[in-house]
């Protein structure tokens, strides 16, 4: 066998990487690759501690924010404690800058409230954790979730305003506020203040709504039913059912609003008022203060009662003090009035010193204070300044800070001690000697009524009627027919004097005739006077001779 014929083996050298080992490779790189992915795509974890997991599943329970599902429960534990449950979810990871610490979650049951009826959709879906995110603060990753959702959400825009209330009242979260009764806004919570004489509600107006609070606004309460009794009648106001329910605030900003404060700073907290008319009663800065001094009874004068001066409010009463003199055993009663000096407009130029000296000259004219009856009903009282006409010279004086404004005596003091004078002159009448003369008089009279020449004589005067009565009724059978024939006659002569006198009848004609027959003779006899006066000749020679 031919040795040519033989193959022969070519040894080449392979590499040392082999393509086997590039399929385990190619699946590390996408397992690091998944990893990193899934690692950047996980959203935040976060810890939420609720009092009850009631309605909360782990793996089944969603986190939802507007109604869009953007996490879910993963686990739900007990705290060491046993107090509290804790729950971990986990959120999209959009949502990692928005869990600081202003972010809220609550459990979103079915609830039925005063202010309305909210998450009926869980009755089919189930419960869900509800997320409201904050997009300011620290970041946080354990939260405690609130009892109850709250009524103001982040997103939703409008204005937070802080009411100062001497008492909570009827208020609670979620009681409606009002502008012209329509619903605007709604409380959404209050604490005491610091020192715990005064209560914070916080309310929320809704947008666009939010712009018609300015620095000038007025809030007052508008729960219940406001009743007022006055000399123009009752006023009676109604507030909403749901206002009288859960109580309720309104505002407004008065008509009257100086346009250069459009731009002043809000107040950090307004006033809440009792009422609209105590709400948009027009407030001065400047307050005085004086003391009054009445010696009489003040039953019914209570501390807030009003101070008028000419019947306008221009104050009220700040304190009622009980004070005995040690030494003449004497009462009196200090009332401490504040009045606003701005309600009353001064006409012309007055200097700063003028006007303090205003008082003291109104006092030496009469200015005097008195208590008067405010409510014929409820017999409340108030101070009345004016005044008097009559009355002696007054000053003022000082009692401690205050300066004191002379008083005079009551209405109803005044009217008391009247009729203690007329009861006293009263008293002082001989009440039984008159009564004594009075029986004597009234004896006399009866003897007089009932003696015998008095009733002869009305015998006699009823004798005298009755002839009197039969003359006249003889008066009238005959005398009456003779004065009817004598009246017609007469009649009827005056109705031909008449015909003879008319302008038709023959006499008048005749006499008109004789009358102008006269006058021509008067006429010529007057003619004839005149010639023989320019001729007397000629009754001698006569008229024909006369050359």
């Amino acid at each position: 066998m031919d040795s040519d014929l033989i193959p022969e083996a070519r040894v080449k050298s392979r590499s040392r990487l082999s393509l086997v080992w590039l399929i385990p490779l190619i699946a590390l790189i996408i397992g690091i690759w998944l990893a990193i992915k899934t690692w950047n795509e996980q959203g935040p974890v976060v810890t939420i501690e609720f009092k009850s997991a009631a309605g909360l599943v782990a793996g089944q329970t969603r986190i939802k924010f507007k109604d869009v599902e953007v996490g879910q429960v993963k686990t739900v534990n007990f705290s060491d404690d046993l107090k509290t449950v804790i729950v971990s979810a986990e959120l999209q990871r959009t949502f990692a800058e928005f869990l600081t610490e202003h972010t809220r979650f609550w459990v979103e049951r079915p609830r039925v409230t005063l202010s309305g009826i909210s998450g009926l959709d869980t009755l089919v879906s189930g419960a869900y954790i509800a997320l409201d995110p904050g997009e300011e603060g620290r970041a946080r990753r354990h939260f405690t979730g609130l009892e109850q959702p709250p009524l103001i959400k982040t997103a939703e825009a409008g204005r937070r305003v802080r009411l100062h209330a001497p008492t909570l009242g009827s208020f609670n979260i979620g009681s409606p506020v009002y502008y012209r009764r329509i619903q605007v806004g709604q409380v959404v919570g209050y604490h005491l203040e610091p020192d715990g004489k005064a209560v914070i509600i916080e309310a929320f107006i809704n947008a666009p709504h939010d712009a018609l609070v300015t620095p000038d606004t007025r809030f007052w309460n508008v729960s219940g039913v406001d009743i007022s009794l006055s000399t123009a009648g009752v006023q009676l106001d109604t507030p909403s059912l749901l206002a009288m329910l859960i109580g309720g605030i309104a505002f407004s900003t008065p008509d009257t609003i100086d346009s250069g404060q459009d731009h002043a700073p809000y107040p950090d907290v307004f006033p809440l008022y009792r009422n609209r008319e105590a709400a948009l009663a027009k407030t001065y800065a400047r307050k005085e203060r004086y003391l009054l001094i009445f010696e009489g009874a003040a039953r019914g004068l209570a501390s807030g009662a009003p101070v008028r001066l000419k019947g306008i409010d221009i104050g009220r009463v700040l304190d009622i003090q009980l004070q005995l003199d040690a030494e003449t055993l004497a009462f009196r009663i200090p009332v401490l009035i504040e009045v606003e000096p701005e309600r009353v407009t001064l006409r012309g130029s007055v200097s700063a010193t003028e006007r303090q000296q205003l008082v003291g000259r109104l006092v030496k004219n009469g200015l005097r204070a008195q208590l008067k009856l405010d409510s014929v009903v409820s017999g409340a009282l108030y101070v009345d300044l004016d005044v008097e006409a009559n009355a002696p010279p007054g000053e003022l004086s000082q009692y401690g800070e205050y300066t004191v404004i002379p008083t005079r005596a009551g209405s109803l003091e005044a009217m008391t001690t009247q009729l203690a004078n007329v009861l006293a002159k009263l008293d002082a009448l001989p009440i039984e000697k008159i009564g004594r003369d009075l029986s004597q008089a009234a004896a006399g009279v009866n003897g007089l009524i009932n003696a015998p020449e008095l009733q002869s004589a009305l015998d006699e005067f009823a004798t005298t009627l009755a002839q009197v009565r039969a003359t006249t009724t003889q008066f009238n059978q005959t005398l009456t027919p003779e004065l009817g024939n004598m009246l017609r006659e007469s009649t009827a002569t005056l109705e031909r004097a008449r015909a003879l006198l008319s302008d038709r009848s023959p006499l008048y004609v005749e006499t008109q005739r004789t009358l102008q027959e006269v006058g021509q003779a008067a006429r010529s006899l007057r003619q004839l006077a005149d010639y023989l006066e320019r001729h007397p000749e000629a009754l001698l020679q006569g008229k024909g001779n006369r050359r």
